[in-house]
């Protein structure tokens, strides 16, 4: 029980909090501060049941492996990493919403909208969908953080697979509103999602 109140513990838990609440409450300020308050739901805190059930599995697993294992989770190399991994997304997340402004949003949009311009500087030259990448980076580097292999291991499937179906989606929207343009942009520049074209 001792190893659940251990200094591994309390920093690594302590860490992915910070992390989290950092993470959510920067993505509800940056869209108010972009959108306006007018435009900006608690839905911007990107908070859904399947986010809460993910989290608390992860928790699951670290408490379980913290108390059964706590060898595991002295791995300190493993866990500097993740977090080296967490600071990597968030950079490259909040690059892509500040970079894209009010083009970017939280919802996918299925109409043209006059003001809407396709965003190739910044970090949109290196990636097609850096918010995407960074969030990617961000959720797996809070699993290895924690020294978790099986939720590692799930968040990287689960993510990829969310991104696999929403990107393809999201760019059948954007080849209509660009044509050409973003079909020249799709060719040189990658998704940011290993193996998503």
């Amino acid at each position: 029980m001792a190893e659940l109140f251990g200094y591994t513990a309390c920093r690594q838990l302590l860490q992915m909090l910070v992390s989290i609440i950092f993470f959510h409450v920067s993505e509800y300020i940056l869209a108010l501060a972009i959108h306006g308050k007018s435009n900006v739901s608690l839905k911007s805190l990107l908070i859904s049941k399947h986010y809460l059930l993910a989290m608390i599995c992860s928790l699951i697993e670290y408490l379980t492996e913290v108390y059964f294992f706590p060898g595991l989770k002295e791995y300190w190399w493993i866990s500097n990493l993740g977090l080296a991994l967490v600071f990597l997304g968030e950079i490259i997340r909040k690059l892509a919403i500040v970079t894209a402004g009010r083009a970017f949003t939280h919802l996918i949009k299925v109409y043209h909208e006059e003001d809407h311009q396709l965003v190739t500087n910044g970090i949109y030259r290196f990636v097609r969908h850096p918010g995407y990448c960074g969030f990617f980076i961000w959720s797996i580097g809070t699993q290895i953080m924690l020294c978790n292999p099986l939720s590692t291991v799930g968040f990287a499937v689960v993510v990829w697979t969310f991104f696999s179906r929403r990107i393809p989606y999201e760019e059948f929207f954007l080849k209509q509103f660009f044509g050409s343009d973003y079909e020249e942009y799709m060719r040189k520049v990658p998704s940011g999602i290993p193996l998503v074209r």
